[in-house]
């Protein structure tokens, strides 16, 4: 016979023996705001400049670099940051669990974009149009927001997406249309 609260039980068993907490070191915020990382490792400098470079290509003609490599280095250190901060665990989706349940402040998708978009409007970008996209928009299972980028004036779907939730802090980018695992729709923007 089925007995379903032995499942949950078990399920949310399995989940508090598997889920982790996620800690990144030398991770701040200066007394502007700015999110810093002490020692940058060259893998993460790597990581930066990838983006920075893809930032750019969105339309070399438009994007200023400075603004490429500021909005780069924040999306890979502000969700760092927001990690330690939120007492991210690891898998997302048992982090989730825990926010659902008032056990962490934030860190649902829809936290990371809000946390996202409200950082890179703090720098006042000239050169960059900033959309919210969601995929399986209604699907309670599913649903997932972030961050969009596209060079001023640009579609939506020509953007790149910043996702920290995917990782658990650690950024995912991709372009739109490269990104396999969601189909990006335009939700709010720009701005």
């Amino acid at each position: 016979m089925f007995d379903s609260k032995r499942l949950i039980s078990l399920l949310l068993i399995m989940f508090a023996v598997s889920g982790c907490a996620v800690q990144y070191d030398n991770v701040t915020l200066t007394p502007e705001g700015n999110p810093r990382l002490q020692n940058l490792t060259p893998k993460m400098k790597q990581r930066i400049d990838e983006l920075n470079h893809a930032l750019i290509a969105l339309d070399p003609a438009i994007v200023d670099p400075r603004e490429a490599q500021s909005v780069a280095h924040d999306a890979f250190v502000y969700p760092m940051y927001l990690a330690n901060d939120w007492g991210l665990t690891w898998p997302p989706v048992f982090h989730n669990t825990l926010r659902n349940s008032k056990q962490r402040k934030a860190g649902l998708c829809v936290d990371w974009a809000r946390a996202m978009r409200a950082r890179m409007r703090t720098k006042n970008l000239k050169t960059f149009d900033l959309y919210w996209g969601v995929a399986y928009k209604g699907n309670p299972w599913r649903e997932h927001s972030t961050l969009i980028v596209t060079a001023k004036g640009k579609p939506f779907e020509t953007g790149i997406l910043l996702d920290p939730w995917r990782n658990s802090g650690d950024l995912y980018w991709s372009t739109i249309k490269n990104d396999l695992q969601y189909p990006w729709k335009y939700f709010e923007g720009p701005g």
